[in-house]
């Protein structure tokens, strides 16, 4: 019966005579014999641990047909994953002199065991060196590492079940019934490294091995200590943040924020460059200027230092050349050298992660992904308009220019938080998005790089000012009635800035356009500029429009006009009416603006 087959190893017989212990053999200078006077006995490789006179057997001969857990878990790993498996070679990890503040202070908490909190998340952006810290300090930790075998297991479908059934099976289970034999667990391994959480394709997945971890691993009876390296993407995040069932529990490295390694990138490049210098027998081909150039260049990310070597370092090219092009390398078309393509490579696959996630959200239904998140990244640097850059507060640009709903930008990059973070601005009152790393910002000015997921500038400029015409066009005021102020206006507040900035905004933008789809017909055809003429004596009374503002809102204006009059004659003749109009008025306002200060 199955329930035979799977019968667990029973202990020898309790009345066992104590002159019968292997322990007590050897005292007496015996032999040990498990079953004296017993003959055909047919035995496989069998150990047993001595504690509290008990013999565990753990395995069987031939002809056992008891299930053999380590078989079934071996079929069920990947062994190249394994920290010191031969399909890694040359692995990234820290150099002995590198990333020595923060190793330490890992390897401080693995070594305290009565620190009272017994995880260890880090988090970090894309690059910036988690991978070779979990395989410096797993090669640290395996110095002093002892070999377990799981080889009784009740169930074969064990890997079928959930990852809190696994754990419970495979780990907690055997641990718990080795302390109950007398096992003192506190002096076995200790130690787990789990890298690259991010990497489970699936959120829910992150998810469940962080609940199954705490549910099963940071229980008080054991003695383990868990170091999860991770990019800062949902699953984490939300968990260590105030309020994720993580909080309280864990100690939490943030390695972007809290760790500068502009010194070790300094140290590695040194280091490699020399070594390249003996290679080709000449030491000078580099210079310090050099190392410091790639070092600003890689704003905190150790994967652009390691992928510049990389590069560098091919035996069949010339270093000094190949420095040359990462220097001055500037994307044209038809370019053959690619010296960043392991980091294109990295970018490209965030980014259409995120906008899988992104646009599979029914709320989003018609977002184009790539684009929105262009445009915040443009206004992260600020638009050009009326001579001076214009940056707004993410929150503000989604609403009042992109037409989204608050906070939008959010779930926008919920899923790039290893290459985006969003932080309070100078007055520490309103978030704006910051790129951790410069390359990446190059990487999506240049179609070169980004590919098919390149979005020019121009393509952001049309889309912000068709949401500005859209804006006016939709707003729903009684243009025949307006009161004489804009606070006035029978608006919400937020719509009311909103419809300001559209108005304000929309000239330099249909300006920096050069090709439109029609939205700017139906918004002549459907009486925009009309609406505009009223809304203009409000916004100009509102007495914080600068003057340069309203001088180069009419030159757009008239620029636009000159641009689209070959195009749209009609509609040129509409615009510039109102554009003559304007002039002068604007001429009035800016004088009596004048005399009035």
């Amino acid at each position: 019966m199955r329930e035979q087959l799977l019968r667990p190893p029973q202990p020898f017989p309790a009345q066992q005579s104590a002159h019968d212990h292997p322990a007590a053999l050897r005292a007496h200078g015996g032999t040990i014999s498990f079953f004296p006077g017993a003959s055909g006995v047919q035995m496989g490789d069998i150990q047993y641990f001595e504690a509290s006179n008990v013999i565990v057997n753990a395995g069987g001969g031939a002809a056992d047909k008891s299930i053999d857990g380590w078989e079934i878990v071996l079929k069920n790993t990947a062994p190249n994953a394994l920290y010191n498996s031969s399909a890694r070679y040359d692995a990234p990890k820290c150099d002995e002199d590198t990333r020595v503040e923060v190793t330490s202070e890992i390897m401080a908490w693995l070594e305290d065991r009565g620190a009272p909190q017994r995880l260890l998340c880090m988090t970090g952006a894309a690059g910036s060196g988690k991978s070779a810290l979990q395989q410096t300090v797993a090669e640290k930790c395996s110095k002093g590492a002892l070999k377990q075998q799981i080889k009784s297991m009740e169930d074969p479908f064990i890997l079928s079940q959930s990852l809190e059934a696994q754990m419970v099976a495979l780990i907690v289970d055997p641990l718990r019934r080795l302390r109950d034999l007398g096992v003192n667990v506190c002096s076995l391994p200790y130690a787990i490294l789990i890298d690259g959480l991010d990497e489970c394709k699936e959120e829910d997945r992150q998810a469940e091995l962080l609940t199954a971890i705490r549910r099963c691993l940071l229980a008080d009876d054991l003695p383990f200590r868990i170091f999860i390296a991770s990019r800062p993407e949902w699953a984490i995040r939300t968990a260590l943040e105030p309020g994720g069932h993580l909080h309280e529990m864990a100690y939490h490295i943030q390695l972007s924020d809290k760790y500068d390694a502009s010194a070790d990138m300094r140290r590695y490049l040194r280091r490699r460059f020399e070594d390249i210098g003996l290679r080709i027998g000449d030491s000078k081909w580099f210079t310090e200027g050099d190392i410091e150039t790639l070092v600003r260049a890689a704003s905190g990310q150790f994967i652009y230092v390691a992928t510049v070597y990389k590069y560098i370092s091919e035996r069949r090219a010339s270093p000094a050349e190949r420095l040359k092009i990462v220097l001055t390398w500037t994307p044209h078309k038809g370019q053959a050298a690619r010296p960043f393509e392991a980091l294109d490579t990295l970018y490209t696959n965030i980014l259409l992660n995120a906008k899988k996630a992104y646009e599979a959200v029914d709320s989003h239904h018609g977002r184009d992904f790539l684009l929105l998140f262009r445009a915040h990244h443009i206004n992260i640097r600020g638009f050009r308009m009326y001579g001076s850059g214009q940056q707004h507060s993410a929150n503000s640009f989604s609403v009042h220019w992109l037409g989204l709903e608050a906070r939008a930008e959010e779930s926008l990059i919920s899923d790039l938080r290893s290459l985006v973070v969003p932080e309070k601005d100078d007055n520490f009152v309103n978030f704006r998005l910051r790129l951790y790393h410069k390359s990446f910002s190059d990487f999506l000015e240049q179609e070169s790089r980004a590919k098919d997921l390149f979005v020019p500038a121009a393509r952001v400029e049309a889309y912000i000012a068709k949401c500005f015409m859209q804006r006016i066009i939709e707003c729903r005021l009684n243009f025949n009635s307006l009161p004489n102020r804009w606070e006035k206006l029978s608006l919400p507040e937020d719509l009311r800035g909103s419809l300001k900035m559209a108005v304000n905004y929309l000239p330099s933008f249909l300006c920096n356009t050069a090709a439109f789809d029609n939205e700017f017909v139906v918004f002549t055809q459907n009486g925009g500029w009309s609406r505009i003429d009223k809304l203009l004596p409000l916004l100009y009374h509102h007495n914080d429009w600068p003057f340069t503002e309203i001088r180069g809102w009419i030159e757009d204006l008239y620029q636009f006009t000159d641009n689209v009059k070959v195009r749209e004659p009609k509609v040129a003749t509409v615009i510039s009416k109102f554009v003559k109009k304007w002039d002068p008025e604007f001429k009035e306002w800016i004088l009596a603006r004048s005399r009035r200060n």
